[in-house]
């Protein structure tokens, strides 16, 4: 049995939403799927990816569009792990490590620094609500910066923020123009765009990213819009793309 995760929830709440990882044996990871695709978001956006998604999210935002990570997947020791994602790289394949909440699985941490020992260059989607100071520094980071929007803003970690480094990201979803403007704020104040890269993303039906074009202009900094490619290609709807 692996060692109990420590979340910044509780009670039955927390029970719930780690059900999926509660009988995990030590030395495994429970995945709800790998596969490749077009990276869909970031400065990595349209090169080819191996995606490993991990299963379990202790948060639940507002605009989440992968709800069906929270419960399903199936046990596979780290080392399997590594030689199916290796064997679904191509030469020069990006690989993202996301889930759900990756970061809640301890095994996740000798998963990415195995996956960059094979020359591939690595990715962490985070919600930024786990510590990352662990991650092999090889490995490039996306924090996501939770909104007011989300639901889940009381969840940031935001000693996160001075351990970024200069090739990771932040990525922030608005669902509305006080998000954009909250994220302007704590840009400003944590010095974010010194940092490392920001990116933008309107949620999906809640904002137009014409919209946003604009608010970003009208801020100043630079800050860099970004749309979900992989919705533009197969629609907001399909998985495993």
């Amino acid at each position: 049995m692996s060692a109990p995760i420590p979340l910044p929830i509780a009670g039955s709440r927390q029970d719930h939403r780690l059900k999926p990882l509660l009988a995990k044996r030590a030395g495994t990871l429970v995945i709800h799927e790998v596969y490749r695709s077009l990276q869909g978001e970031g400065t990595w956006a349209g090169l080819p990816c191996v995606f490993v998604r991990l299963t379990a999210c202790h948060l639940r935002c507002s605009y989440c569009d992968t709800p069906h990570a929270f419960h399903r997947g199936e046990p596979i020791a780290v080392e399997d792990l590594v030689e199916q994602t290796l064997a679904l790289a191509a030469p020069g394949d990006v690989i993202e490590v996301t889930g759900g909440e990756p970061l809640l699985q301890p095994e996740v941490f000798p998963l990415m620094t195995r996956l960059a020992d094979s020359g591939h260059l690595v990715l962490l989607e985070t919600s930024g609500a786990c510590d990352i100071g662990p991650v092999d520094p090889r490995v490039r980071i996306i924090l996501d910066l939770k909104t007011p929007g989300s639901g889940e803003v009381d969840a940031n970690l935001w000693e996160n923020l001075p351990k970024l480094k200069p090739t990771d990201e932040v990525k922030v979803v608005v669902c509305d123009r006080a998000d954009f403007d909250w994220t302007v704020g704590h840009i400003r104040a944590h010095h974010l765009t010194e940092r490392c890269e920001v990116l933008i993303s309107p949620a999906h039906g809640k904002v137009e990213p014409a919209s946003l074009a604009t608010w970003i202009l009208e801020s100043g900094l630079p800050l860099r819009l970004q749309v979900q490619l992989h919705k533009q290609l197969w629609g907001p709807d399909a998985r495993g793309v």
